[in-house]
């Protein structure tokens, strides 16, 4: 009966959404008449219906325009001072703004509030308390203080630390971050906090990148102040971070331990099809995965997240988000609520989204493009070019400022996107090579070019003589075509940093950028705050920039194996994996770096390096195992029953008659034995080394230890399970193969 109702009604919906709901209706066993009203209710509202955008929009954020209407206006006038100027927040002001934050959150139908923060587990965390407090009578009333608000003490205990803390010392702090507004997800109040242990020490990613945009606004402001740009008060990082992923459908995700125990396949054959064709990017986005798409907009917008791109990536079941570009820590912030949204909706629509920077093997897999700029408080962006010469000497001068950062501190750069997941995409012709290097384009090389021997560039019928307030011309901001094969790649009015995978947070590579960059422009404005020829000083600066740092600027073909020996030519760096390049961080000229700039001290850096070294052999310890479960107790199994139908089959066959022609059995049975006995043998192999990981205490040579053998094993159990896939039948096949997984939504 409530299929026939449906079915008349099947212009409504997709037929997928149908089914469910005659399932849950069924289960449900809701009078006729109320089934009836239901339906028309959900056929004619869910197709009527409309979002409004603009209403919608940060409706779930307690922004500026909220505390504007539920402050007084003193208190308002305090509170924004008190942000402006990063100074700790009166608990008077503090009490007034967490009563207005209450009475807000309960109109929206929040129960509890948080500290939202960001350990150093690339998630975030939450510990929820209600407001409830109790009355007389046994009565409660909904009660939020001032020093809730600003401080909370959530147990430390279990978060990495990389030896800051002693296992016993539990406490850890949580500090508002006023600069983030607070927000209401899953009728829950979060407010963006950094966390802190009882020493003091960042036990987050989110107070060194607060630090870094200190220690960048910093020096940025003194060179502005040179170029006499008294109106500016603050120079702010600006991020807008484009995000990767893909969905498969949940029933086939829940038929493989890997995906679900290491959020990537770990076997399979590639599909017959795979991205060949070329007709995936940017093509039609399938119904079922627009109506994902449609819901994840509408939350991320009531978030006040301002994705602005969706589409198809190159790989089938690969899609891509991408915000309008913010400041560094909201950019962070909102990531990492993109990223949970993303895989919190797709299982209401019957997918999961992968994250993993590499979830199958022979496709591409997954970045996370951060686009870098620099922005005043009076809406200048510094990386792009000037309408006059002396807006251009400035351009140039933070260009070279940047540039001279991402040569001297590659290695930074490099271990910023390290992981175990991201080891698979870098230098796999789908995604930057592992060695750094600067896309500037045609022009703008031409000009540094020109600049540097001294000539006049005519290029663009543009006349370049020197640096200097009357003499440098207009050019162009964006006269070339983009390179995809760049790590650091100059895209007109910002940097796009290619090389972050799609499952990191953004903190860690704009940490490192903020702080290179602080650094460049502090040397520079030491020089220039003590020249006695200004122009000459700042032209002698560029120069001696561009002759000592041109190496890292490349254009090419970053895929074309010729750059890995012109790179060594130049002496770039070639950090292969992530044990290659984390011990980088702790080399005394970085960690003078943030220290000299205060963003990370040597117990903080210590720290963290331990605990990304810890990270990685983790990671793959954990896909190790999971591929000697997977080949014990499903793979080999499977190709064993297998095998043991062929045995019979020729049996049976040779019984009749010896005339019957046995040669595909015998063949297949020849090869499939002799498979059975090679994965085995590499499974005992495999364990071996799993084993011997467990005896190694040193978590650097742990690190080196899964570099060099763990890996090489898994890769080795990997081929004759894969080639066993060719063989055994589909039917037989324990688990969904790559072509069910990548175009398995319809």
């Amino acid at each position: 009966m409530f299929s026939t109702i449906f079915t008349n009604f099947h212009f409504f919906v997709d037929k997928e959404f149908q089914m469910r709901i005659i399932s849950d209706i069924e289960k449900a066993k809701v009078p006729i008449s109320l089934m009836l009203i239901g339906i028309f209710a959900l056929f004619f509202g869910r197709n009527t219906m409309k979002t409004n955008v603009t209403e919608i929009f940060a409706s779930k954020v307690f922004n500026e325009e909220q505390m504007q209407q539920r402050l007084a206006k003193d208190t308002f006038k305090e509170l924004q001072k008190t942000i402006r100027d990063g100074k700790p927040l009166n608990i008077k002001i503090a009490n007034a703004v967490a009563h207005a934050m209450k009475e807000w959150a309960l109109e929206n139908g929040a129960t509890h509030f948080t500290h939202w923060f960001q350990p150093m587990t690339g998630v975030t965390a939450e510990k929820h308390d209600s407001f409830i407090t109790p009355s007389e009578k046994g009565k409660v009333i909904m009660e939020f203080s001032g020093k809730e608000l600003i401080k909370g003490e959530p147990d430390a205990s279990s978060f990495p630390n990389g030896g800051l803390r002693a296992t016993f010392e539990a406490r850890g702090y949580t500090a508002w971050d006023p600069t983030s507004y607070a927000f209401i997800k899953n009728d829950v109040l979060c407010i963006p906090t950094a966390f802190c242990s009882y020493s003091g020490h960042a036990l987050d990613k989110k107070t060194p990148l607060l630090r870094s945009m200190e220690a960048i606004n910093k020096e940025a402001l003194r060179i502005l102040h040179l170029f006499h740009h008294d109106d500016v008060t603050m120079v702010k990082s600006t991020v807008g971070p484009e995000q990767e992923y893909f969905l498969v459908d949940i029933e086939q995700y829940k038929q493989r331990k890997d995906l679900i125990y290491t959020g990537r396949t770990l076997f399979g054959l590639p599909a017959p099809k795979g991205q060949e064709m070329e007709d995936h990017y940017f093509g039609t986005i399938k119904s079922r995965v627009q109506t994902f798409m449609k819901e994840l907009n509408t939350e991320l917008w009531k978030l006040g997240v301002l994705v602005k791109t969706e589409h198809n990536e190159v790989a089938p079941a690969q899609y891509e988000l991408a915000p309008i570009f913010s400041t560094s820590n909201i950019a962070t912030d909102h990531n990492q609520l993109t990223m949970e949204l993303i895989q919190r909706i797709a299982k209401k629509h019957g997918l999961v989204a992968l994250l993993n920077e590499k979830p199958f093997e022979g496709i591409n897999g997954s970045g996370k493009h951060n686009n870098f700029s620099l922005s005043t408080d009076t809406g200048i962006n510094l990386l792009e070019p000037g309408e006059t010469p002396y807006e251009n000497a400035q351009f140039l001068l933070f260009l070279c400022a940047i540039i001279k950062a991402v040569d001297e501190y590659q290695d930074l750069l490099r271990l910023s996107v390290a992981s175990a997941g991201n080891d698979h995409r870098l230098g796999a012709n789908e995604a930057p090579p592992a060695i750094i290097s600067i896309f500037l384009g045609d022009e703008l090389t031409d000009i540094l070019e020109a600049t540097e021997k001294g000539i006049s560039y005519d290029g663009k019928d543009r006349e370049f003589m020197k640096i200097g307030a009357h003499v440098l011309p207009k050019f162009t901001k964006d006269t070339t075509d983009r390179n995809r094969t760049s790590p650091f790649a100059f895209t007109g009015n910002k940097f796009e940093f290619r090389m972050p995978g799609s499952a990191s947070s953004i903190a860690g590579c704009n940490i490192c950028l903020n702080t290179a960059i602080a650094e460049e422009l502090r040397q520079y404005a030491d020089i220039l705050e003590s020249a006695h020829d200004f122009e000459s000083t700042l032209h002698a600066l560029i120069l001696d920039t561009i002759k000592n740092h041109k190496r890292i600027i490349f254009n090419g073909n970053g895929y074309d194996d010729s750059w890995i020996q012109e790179a060594e030519k130049r002496g770039l760096l070639n950090l292969r994996t992530t044990p290659d390049a984390l011990p980088y961080f702790v080399h005394e000229k970085n960690i003078e770096l943030f220290e000299r700039n205060k963003v990370l001290d040597r117990e903080e850096i210590y720290s963290r390096y331990e605990i990304m070294m810890e990270e990685y052999t983790k990671t793959i310890n954990i896909e190790a195992l999971t591929m000697i479960n997977m080949a014990q107790k499903e793979i080999l199994p499977a190709a064993l029953k297998y095998s043991k139908h062929l045995a019979q089959s020729v049996k049976l066959k040779r019984d009749i008659s010896t005339l019957i022609d046995i040669e595909y059995e015998e063949v297949n049975l020849t090869r499939l034995s002799s498979l059975l006995t090679q994965a085995h043998k590499n499974v005992l192999k495999l364990q071996e080394s799993v084993d011997t990981l467990k005896e190694i205490d040193d978590f650097e040579k742990a690190a080196f230890f899964v570099r060099d053998t763990l890996i090489l094993d898994m890769e080795q159990l990997r081929k004759p399970c894969d080639e066993m896939e060719s063989i055994v039948s589909s039917q037989d096949w324990p688990f969904p193969t790559y072509g069910k997984l990548l175009f398995g939504i319809i």
